[in-house]
């Protein structure tokens, strides 16, 4: 007989919708203006924006907008971030990590299942007064965050 390893997962559904998605820009008033103006999205202001980017915020590095179905779109500013290349065919990525919303009970089982898996994991799980997030990395290397509120 051939013994057989229980792989760990998460129950299905235990990830309940994307929380935000972060995007590097090297312009932010020309990714303010497309996303906020052009696209309409609203740019979360005063005591909408997350504590843990409020410093960010005001110094200009950072900038929220929430869409309708209330997924966050943060925007980084990288002005030394290196150009697409001109060939419209070849792939690229500016997205700097995709956050998954998990109830706050299962935020320690979504660690476990990570460790269980191999799972390569950025540092230690963090607690921010805007709640508890991991950071860990898909096969092919994306930041990949599992975040619960406070």
């Amino acid at each position: 007989m051939i013994a057989t390893r229980s792989i760990s997962t998460l129950p299905t559904g235990a990830l309940r919708r994307i929380h935000h998605i972060a995007l590097n820009v090297s312009d932010m008033q020309a990714s303010r203006h497309f996303y906020g103006t052009i696209l309409g999205l609203h740019e979360l202001t005063g005591t909408e924006i997350p504590t843990s980017l409020t410093e960010l915020v005001r110094q200009g590095q950072v900038a929220n907008f929430r869409t309708p179905d209330g997924t966050v779109l943060d925007l980084f500013g990288e002005p030394d971030l290196s150009p697409p290349s001109p060939d419209l065919t070849q792939q690229f990525t500016r997205a700097n990590h995709l956050a998954f919303d998990i109830a706050p009970d299962l935020f320690e089982l979504a660690v476990q299942v990570l460790h269980d898996n191999g799972v390569k994991i950025d540092g230690e799980p963090v607690t921010r007064a805007t709640g508890r997030g991991v950071y860990c990395y898909d096969p092919d290397g994306f930041i990949i965050e599992i975040r619960c509120e406070p």
